[in-house]
């Protein structure tokens, strides 16, 4: 009688065992189903209509990976940063320097993908017609002489690079090469190119993909403004990827992820992103940007 009772207990202590391994595992599933991959972006253009812009790209990300994709706006560059070194975000298509910036502050954070033009991105320098200032080879250092503006502080090719190139090129700094401040800070690609294209500056710099999709849809403002140099090339924009993602959704989610951003196709994708196509990319891309973050004082 005792050993029939014991077989019964071993019975329903395995049973017992059993369910809670299986409740276990559902919980891990419901917590898997729940979890939500936040991302962001620098706010490089067009600042107030970030969510509707990259909409196409977290509709795109939850078909393709099945979970659930939230779009974060950030008001600044240094905000986008700010958001990923917290966790509040485990994806950002960042530019190059703060893409450094966010993979510095976490550990375990990698570059995985960026535009087919990004390994070999470029800034154009433009001056409102009116300062008789055409396009040449080399670097056009007769704008010391006119009013300038950069885009944002923290950009790239707005900012960073193009300091590199006039303290190359002339061995001043941005503050002492240029005779008639203060320098501006326009905020965003789309925004210098406007301040040009009205007067509000002489010269300015931005990207060259910002600068292309101006021109297309401002004709008007266009006609006024002139290229005047395109940079030599550098990395710049990228997605970073969060460790937490690995915790989140599971071993691999970083390479899924990567494997669809990659195969991405859709127009509205792309044309958010303003790339043609998405390729691979490491992180060690992007060590001259460090080295140039280092050179200008930018750490």
């Amino acid at each position: 009688m005792l050993k029939g009772c014991a077989s019964s207990i071993a019975l329903v202590g395995a049973a017992g065992a059993a369910l809670a391994l299986s409740s276990c595992g559902k919980k891990e599933e419901a917590a898997a189903s729940d979890a939500v991959l936040r991302f962001s972006a620098i706010p490089d253009t067009d600042t107030t209509a970030q969510a509707e812009k990259f909409k196409p790209v977290a509709d795109y990300l939850a078909k393709e990976l099945g979970v659930k994709v939230e779009f974060v706006p950030s008001a600044k560059y240094s905000a986008s940063v700010e958001k990923f070194s917290n966790g509040d975000i485990q994806l950002a298509w960042f530019g190059g320097v703060s893409g450094v910036q966010a993979r510095r502050a976490v550990d375990g954070a990698e570059a995985i993908a960026c535009g087919a033009i990004d390994p070999n991105y470029k800034s154009y320098f433009i001056a409102n017609k009116a300062t008789g200032l055409v396009q040449g080879n080399n670097f056009p250092e007769e704008i010391a002489n006119f009013t300038f503006t950069f885009g944002s502080t923290g950009s790239t090719s707005g900012r960073v690079m193009p300091t590199h190139f006039i303290t190359e090129a002339s061995g001043k700094s941005p503050e002492d090469f240029f005779t008639k401040g203060p320098i501006g800070f326009s905020g965003a690609h789309d925004k210098t190119a406007q301040q040009v294209a009205d007067g509000t500056f002489d010269v300015g710099v931005l990207s060259y993909s910002a600068y292309d999709k101006f021109v297309a849809k401002n004709p008007e403002a266009a006609a006024k403004m002139q290229l005047i140099w395109k940079t030599p090339g550098y990395a710049d924009y990228n997605f970073t990827a969060h460790p937490a993602l690995e915790k989140l959704f599971g071993e691999g989610f970083t390479a899924k992820l990567q494997a669809a951003l990659v195969k991405c196709e859709d127009p509205a994708v792309l044309d958010a992103l303003r790339r043609k196509k998405i390729i691979k990319i490491d992180s060690p891309a992007f060590d001259n940007i460090a080295e140039v973050m280092k050179a200008v004082g930018l750490e």
